[in-house]
């Protein structure tokens, strides 16, 4: 369907006209084939300018779309149209959203090819970005390359800077010199100074330093914001400094400082850490009622605190009520919840969790991975101890089909759980699956086996185990 057919142009086009069509476009292809169609509509008289080249450009990189917004930039060249350094620093900003700061002080190089000479905006954006997605060496040269070419330390410049040396722990030293010395710079901190500065110090352990940073930002005039706040908060809530940091919230709150979910997950993890999750319940209830919604780590904090705890049932009521709330639990939070059924010997409970999520089809990724197979493993071993068969063959057979690896351990509760019901043909399986992943039964496997088939009056299958046995051994 041609662009005619989707809407009327008005006898006299306007940039602005179009500008409004593409911005409230939703679909990037339409908004193209607007773009495209006002100029095929009237070749004779409509030219785009920097406002409707902007507006779509904007557009395609919302949809990282990077080469078509990069082919507009030149055609803005080929067309004689101003290009703005906002429109450029769009593209950079665009790069260093998708992780790719090197893509960005590419475009940033293209701007003296446009005859758009790059201002000390240009110049702290780049910088901003390079730091923000630690390419921490390539900063610190392009701050030097600004340097030498005359930019002008502003309090921007030196927060970003700042900013970059809080990263290291052997840079963090540098940059409270760098703040001290700002006022002779004519550069006076401001609260992002400070906000950054205390962030980094909470970061590295270093929360006496914070704490005097705070008392003096406010003797100076600058108002913490909620970042700060939940930056000292954080740090406070990783130490030993509980009792204080829940007084910080309180204090933040008098203030009129609304905390966001990061400022209240934060105290939760700290409380849960000091066993005590029955307080952060309660702090997660103030937070919906401040209409604040729990996110992942909200209640990624709390399940855990609470298993710990051996709350198992609360914890559960928490996996549900985070459901419903339509955030679905990945591996590593059914992990807290199925590790903290064994830990309390609830095997039969773990295991209908594994099988939720296997049905739900969750699966670990590489970090969770390895401790995924070791809980299959455990719960496995812990249904064959409880005498729970069925359940452990049938989780067995299912770690087998999805390639989870199954430890020695596991073979021999295995084997012993059968050889105790007196199932010989599946602990027969089970011992040459066993021996097919490359292990060996011990003596005391081998004795449940022998004994098995001796209760039931079988001396030629025993004789048979026991000279297999012996050859494995000669061998």
């Amino acid at each position: 369907m041609g662009m005619k057919t989707l809407f009327k142009w008005s006898k006299q086009i306007k940039p602005s006209q179009v500008e409004q069509l593409i911005r409230a476009e939703k679909d990037v292809h339409k908004a193209l084939l607007i773009f495209d169609s006002a100029t095929a509509e009237y070749c004779n008289g409509f030219r785009h300018d920097h406002k409707t080249f902007g507006v779509m450009i904007s557009k395609l990189l919302s949809a990282n779309q990077f080469r078509p917004a990069e082919e507009m930039l030149n055609r803005m060249k080929e067309e004689k149209c101003n290009i703005t350094e906002d429109i450029f620093l769009s593209v950079c900003r665009a790069y260093g959203r998708v992780h790719k700061p090197l893509d960005a002080i590419r475009v940033f190089r293209k701007m003296n090819e446009f005859e758009c000479k790059p201002t000390q905006k240009s110049y702290i954006t780049v910088f901003a970005i390079l730091v923000e997605e630690n390419q921490l060496k390539v900063a610190m040269r392009f701050y030097r390359y600004m340097r030498e070419i005359g930019i002008s330390p502003s309090v921007v410049s030196l927060n970003v800077l700042i900013k970059a040396l809080c990263k290291d722990g052997e840079t963090i030293d540098a940059a409270l010199r760098i703040f001290r010395e700002m006022p002779n710079r004519g550069c006076n901190p401001d609260s992002y100074t400070y906000g950054t500065l205390i962030n980094g110090l909470c970061r590295l352990g270093k929360i006496y330093e914070a704490k005097e940073l705070f008392r003096e930002m406010e003797t100076k005039g600058c108002s913490p914001s909620v970042v700060t706040y939940t930056s000292l908060i954080h740090g406070l809530s990783q130490s030993t400094n509980i009792d204080e940091a829940v007084g910080l919230l309180e204090d933040m709150k008098a203030k009129g400082i609304e905390p966001n979910v990061f400022t209240y997950s934060s105290l939760m993890d700290g409380l849960c850490k000091n066993r005590r999750s029955s307080q952060a319940m309660e702090l997660l209830e103030m937070m919906v009622s401040r209409r604040c919604k729990p996110n992942m780590i909200t209640y990624s904090t709390l399940i855990d605190g609470l298993c710990k705890e051996g709350k198992l049932l609360e914890a559960v009521e928490m996996l549900d009520r985070m459901k419903l709330q339509g955030i679905n639990p990945d591996a590593g939070l059914y992990g807290k919840i199925i590790n903290g059924s064994c830990e309390n010997s609830k095997f039969l409970e773990a295991a209908n969790f594994l099988e939720e999520m296997v049905l739900g089809g969750i699966s670990p990724n590489r970090l969770t991975w390895s401790l995924h197979v070791r809980i299959n493993n455990i719960v496995v071993q812990g249904l064959s101890t409880d005498g729970h068969q069925n359940r452990a063959f049938q989780l067995y057979l299912s770690m087998r089909t999805r390639g989870i690896s199954i430890e020695y351990a596991t073979f021999n509760s295995l084997i012993k759980c059968f050889c105790n019901k007196r199932d010989l043909h599946n602990s027969v399986r089970v011992v040459d699956e066993m021996a097919l992943d490359g292990f060996v039964p011990d003596w005391e496997t081998w004795s449940a086996l022998v004994c098995g088939f001796w209760d039931r009056r079988k001396v030629q299958e025993a004789s048979d185990l026991l000279a297999m046995k012996l050859m494995n051994v000669l061998v």
